[in-house]
């Protein structure tokens, strides 16, 4: 694998662990999809979720779990659980993803940056999501769970087609995020 590949597959699974971040499935279908018509090359050992039969299995939990999201009260519930599941999720990407490679590096870069950048943005959309339904009484969540699917939706077809500009998204995510607390953190010491 020469360092061109190696970046690419980097960006890839790091957008795709971003896109997990908003919702767990989703971008694991991509994946699976794109495996399954030779559009990216899976990992040896991850060449069964190119199958049909990942695909119909993610697609039915994509399903459930896209639709789960609009049920008021079950919405928190899946959010908990979501966690780390995507956590999980985001090194599965990442890994998937890593070919050609030493396990070692490809499982220590999958936990650090996959389910670390998972973990990291599911944690904060989960607190959005419970922003909302504090504010809002739950009827502003799925305006939250729409632009959580689409921007899911969004950063796999990124990560999949252009890598490096879903890398790119991501850190702008992450700038966005650390803006925010330094804000939060600076309107409560001057309280």
């Amino acid at each position: 694998m020469d360092y061109i590949e190696l970046a690419i597959s980097i960006c890839l699974g790091i957008g795709l662990a971003t896109a997990v971040g908003f919702r767990v499935f989703l971008p694991l279908l991509v994946l699976s999809l794109a495996g399954y018509y030779d559009y990216i090359p899976l990992n040896e050992s991850w060449q069964w979720a190119g199958s049909l039969t990942a695909i119909i299995t993610l697609g039915i939990a994509t399903l459930v779990e896209i639709f789960g999201y609009y049920i008021p009260w079950f919405d928190n519930i899946l959010d908990a659980i979501a966690i780390p599941l995507a956590t999980v999720a985001g090194t599965a990407v990442m890994v998937a993803t890593m070919s050609d490679m030493s396990p070692v590096f490809t499982w220590a870069l999958a936990i650090i940056a996959g389910g670390g950048t998972a973990a990291i943005i599911k944690g904060n959309t989960s607190a959005i999501r419970l922003t909302s339904t504090a504010t809002t009484g739950g009827i502003g969540n799925p305006v939250v769970a729409t632009v959580e699917t689409g921007t899911s939706t969004v950063m796999s077809l990124l990560s999949v087609f252009i890598a490096p500009l879903a890398f790119i998204f991501t850190i702008l995510f992450f700038f966005g995020i650390y803006k925010f607390y330094k804000k939060l953190k600076k309107n409560k010491s001057s309280q």
